[in-house]
């Protein structure tokens, strides 16, 4: 592995494989036939926000499956006290608890020791039982709870799944998300509304015996019909379940050519079927389904055959529907729409030509900044720079990874951050090369002095992305996939492939000096002790001022959250034939005289906001309903590229992961430098980084972008990118401090800052470089994310110079009064002192 011929093998086959498992994104249909399946769908699938769909998030809810465990277990107990002749006054079933009032007080022990009993298979884990005075309370246990919640949601994954593929629709992507949440992907779906009504149908169908004089009175219950006027006296006693329908099918009736829908049950349910009908001729035989009785035939003849009909002056589309709700099985729970985002066809395929074009100038821009700066070693970045770009979209391939537009952002900005390791790289080479030393000694000092800060600067970055990706969903978990690949990917190329690249090139002039080009002026700072903090308080003071204004402007006018945080409908129009007025009177006709309008862009193009009902949250999808419904009675040829309904819960849930993984960010990255550096080091990194947020988001404010889950995304690639930033001072100061600790600390800072001055605005200027074009023609859909890291990285930039270095020198001012080192000894110190001991 020592040699050139033997690492250029290695690397070669790495870069290789990596290029083949990216080939079948570019591959021809025609060639994609002559070759194995398993490899040509080895590619990268688009996101719905590139080729359009909708996505929609439903939310189980619990409540009617614990009542009704409640209910059994309160029949249960009431049978058995009756049978032990124990008396209760009253019994109250929810879907929280069970309270029984007993007559007798010294009857309660009784019941207690009865209620254990109760479908207690592993013990009284079951059941919580409290008592108070006469009153006994039974609830379902925690543990009992989370496993009949657990079991609901898995049974409804399979009757989403069986739905969706009853409907035809073409690969939709259906996956649990959270404890109770399920996620529906429908690709080229432009209108879910059909699909919602679907999946948020219980289809729970029962067969209900009509009430005669031999019901007993409490046994009944009145329901109503389909039409809402009708209402029937049913037993409550289930007398067969539809889950014992096999098949259903909508045919037209030979006797009145309306649709109807024809049944079949399994073998069971037929022979219950005729048991029940042999037994009940002349009787009203009631179809229930979700509470509302469809039809109630009389039953004229034992029914056998185990087959039946259901009419109810059905349409085509509704018995159609039915019969595929029937055959797919009736879901165990209901399910809410809690989020619902559509993206049109054209919305999407805009949004791939934008973040191509983006992309590619940016990276454009990149490649000739370092080959105007480094010219020969430019180009050898840039080719380190092409294979990390071909190895990112290798890996996504091999994962099978899903490209969103916040991916297309991290890819850019990948490009940016990617040319810091070859920066520092280079800039270490050219110190030793100034020193005199040959080109083999500069290359190998140069990669080993800047190894450990490239380590440390990759992981602070990394922790950062490991949180977006976990606490992130959809889109920004796209994010931090490919900010992460291209942290590690970058990381090979730099330290291995360039490498490489550098020792072929000095090959046969080792022991010649090396002469790497470079900007005059920064030359001149890097070799001369600039006095940057000769302005400390100045700069303190001004930041601490910004920070404050920053926070003022958070308070008043405060930040412009997306539906994201808020909660709500955004509905994107296009009615090019109407105006602000005659939209607002149509919505105000279809009772949403709550909705905002925006006007954008060209006429007839708005932004209706509707506000969150979080009375009735379930009810947050039907408005977007209405909203189309009012918009294209006004003009039928509006389209509406763009939903995005978020409902209080999850929005609710997106607050409280922001903030959770603002903080853990900052923990971790503390801690981090505090095991790396010294806890001084990781205060100072940690206080500027807090400096540099408020900045941010005083930025959000004042520029009036749009903060929502791109912008979170933005801010923690801020945090990291600032900490990236910072490291690399923090590891000069580190060095200097072991080579010379006798200098006085303002001294040996500003000789660090000086060092790394090239360094520092050269990663700034290739990172701005590669976001400025995203930042200026990426438009609304990344604006929260390229405008607030292009202000970031002036701001970051600034503050590992100004902020992050003072704060450090009056800790460090702080520890020297106490009496402590400014570093902690490393294992060579610590074994000579130990050899020195007597």
């Amino acid at each position: 592995m020592k040699t050139l011929s033997s690492r250029a093998l290695v690397y070669g086959l790495i870069i290789a494989l990596g290029l083949l498992s990216a080939l079948p994104n570019l591959m021809p249909e025609a060639l994609k036939t002559q070759l194995p399946n398993w490899y040509t769908q080895n590619t990268v699938s688009l996101g719905l926000d590139l080729q359009g769909g909708s996505h929609l998030l439903l939310s189980a809810d619990f409540k009617e499956l614990f009542q009704a465990e409640h209910q059994s277990l309160a029949d249960s107990l009431k049978q058995q006290l009756r049978e032990q002749r124990i008396g209760y006054t009253d019994v109250s079933v929810s879907d929280k608890r069970i309270t029984i009032a007993l007559r007798k007080p010294h009857e309660l022990d009784q019941a207690v020791s009865i209620a254990k009993t109760l479908r207690a298979h592993d013990g009284s884990r079951q059941l919580t039982l409290d008592t108070h005075d006469q009153t006994l309370t039974i609830a379902l246990s925690d543990q009992r709870k989370e496993a009949i919640a657990k079991d609901a949601v898995e049974r409804s994954l399979e009757v989403v799944r069986r739905r969706l593929d009853e409907s035809g629709l073409v690969e939709p992507s259906i996956s649990r998300q959270g404890d109770d949440g399920i996620l529906v992907q429908m690709p080229g779906v432009a209108d879910p509304s059909h699909i919602r009504q679907l999946l948020g149908t219980t289809a729970k169908m029962t067969f209900h015996w009509a009430a005669n004089a031999n019901t007993s009175i409490g046994d009944s219950v009145i329901l109503t019909g389909t039409d809402g006027l009708q209402t029937y006296e049913l037993e409550k006693t289930v007398a067969l379940e539809g889950k014992h329908i096999e098949n259903a099918q909508m045919v037209l009736s030979s006797a009145t050519n309306e649709p109807v829908v024809n049944f079949k049950l399994d073998h069971n349910g037929a022979r219950r079927f005729a048991d029940m009908t042999r037994d009940n001729i002349g009787r009203p035989l009631a179809i229930v389904l979700d509470g509302k009785v469809i039809t109630a035939p009389v039953i004229r003849s034992v029914i056998g055959g185990g087959s039946g009909e259901i009419s109810g002056s059905f349409t085509v589309k509704e018995a159609s529907e039915l019969a595929l709700l029937l055959r797919a099985g009736a879901l165990p729970i209901p399910l809410h729409v809690m989020e619902e985002r559509t993206v049109g066809p054209d919305l999407g395929s805009d949004a791939i030509a934008m973040g191509l074009s983006t992309g590619l100038l940016g990276a454009a821009l990149v490649i000739g900044f370092m080959l105007a700066i480094y010219g020969l070693w430019g180009l050898i970045a840039c080719i380190g720079l092409s294979v990390n770009i071909a190895l990112v979209f290798g890996i996504l391939s091999l994962l099978g990874a899903t490209l969103t537009l916040p991916g297309i952002a991290g890819i850019i900005l990948t490009i940016g951050m990617a040319v810091d390791a070859n920066i520092l790289i280079n800039e270490r080479i050219r110190e030793e090369s100034r020193r005199g030393k040959p080109a083999w000694k500069a290359l190998k000092e140069g990669f080993d002095r800047a190894y450990g800060t490239i380590v440390d600067s990759n992981v602070t970055t990394l922790i950062a992305v490991s949180l977006l990706f976990l606490f992130g969903s959809g889109p920004v978990r796209g994010f931090a996939v490919t900010i992460g690949i291209g942290l590690l990917t970058s990381l090979f190329t730099a330290v291995a492939v360039t490498r490489l690249l550098m020792e072929c090139s000095v090959k046969g002039r080792e022991r010649k000096p090396l002469a790497i080009s470079g900007i005059a002026l920064l030359d001149r700072l890097s070799s001369t002790s600039v006095n940057f903090l000769g302005g400390r308080v100045a700069g303190l003071v001004a930041s601490a001022v910004l920070s404050i204004a920053a926070v003022v402007l958070f308070a008043e006018p405060g930040l412009r959250y997306g539906v994201d945080f808020t909660g709500g409908t955004v509905v994107e129009v296009q009615a090019d034939h109407t105006n602000v007025d005659q939209v607002r009177a149509a919505l105000g006709t279809h009772d949403l005289q709550d909705a905002a309008i925006q006007e954008f862009g060209e006429q007839g193009r708005y932004l209706i906001r509707l506000p969150v009902d979080t009375e009735h949250p379930e009810q947050t999808a039907e408005q977007v309903d209405q909203l189309k419904s009012a918009v294209l009675s006004l003009e039928p040829e509006a389209s509406f590229p763009k939903v995005d309904m978020v409902g209080p819960k999850v929005s609710g849930g997106f607050t409280e992961a922001t903030i959770l993984a603002i903080l853990i960010a900052g923990t971790g990255m503390l801690a981090y430098l505090w095991i790396r550096f010294e806890s001084h080091f990781a205060t100072a990194a940690t206080l500027t980084i807090a400096l540099d947020l408020t900045k941010t988001i005083g930025f959000f404010a004042l520029a009036g972008v749009e903060f929502n889950l791109t912008a979170v995304a933005a801010l923690l690639a801020l945090i990291g990118y600032s900490v990236n930033d910072k490291v690399v001072v923090f590891d000069r100061i580190r060095e200097n401090l072991r080579a010379t600790p006798d200098k006085p600390m303002l001294a040996l800072l500003n000789e660090s800052i000086s060092a790394t001055i090239t360094r520092t605005v050269f990663t700034s200027v290739t990172t701005f470089l590669a976001l400025i074009p995203m930042g200026v023609a990426g438009g609304s859909a990344v604006a929260s994310f390229a405008l607030p890291m292009l202000f970031g990285i002036v701001i970051g930039t600034s503050s590992s110079i100004f902020i992050a270095s003072p704060i450090l020198y009056y800790l460090s001012r702080r520890r020297e009064a106490k009496g402590l080192p400014q570093l902690r000894p490393t294992a060579e110190e610590m074994r000579q002192q130990l050899e020195l001991r007597p």
